[in-house]
């Protein structure tokens, strides 16, 4: 397991949202963190030989921004209704 370049965050939320996008598209990640010092922050890491992939699907969620995971979660809520 490798970090991901773009995988030091210094928040959790940021490394949560990251292993969010890998594990949505199949990625294993294992994120790193030393809670007794907050201020080393968080990796997250992948497997050496995904790491080109990750780095791709981080940027195109970044590119899409905001408005992107809007529409994805509620294509996601409304998949959900009909499947109850």
């Amino acid at each position: 397991m490798v970090t991901l370049p773009g995988g030091s965050v210094n928040t959790e939320m940021e490394a949560d949202m990251i292993r969010g996008v890998l594990d949505a598209n199949g990625i294993p990640s294992l994120l790193i963190a030393a809670p007794q010092y907050p201020n080393l922050g968080y990796e997250v890491k992948v497997p050496r030989g995904r790491v080109v992939e990750a780095e791709a699907l981080l940027a195109e969620a970044q590119a899409a921004g905001p408005a992107a995971a809007d529409e994805a979660e509620a294509a996601s809520e409304t998949s959900g209704e009909t499947a109850q």
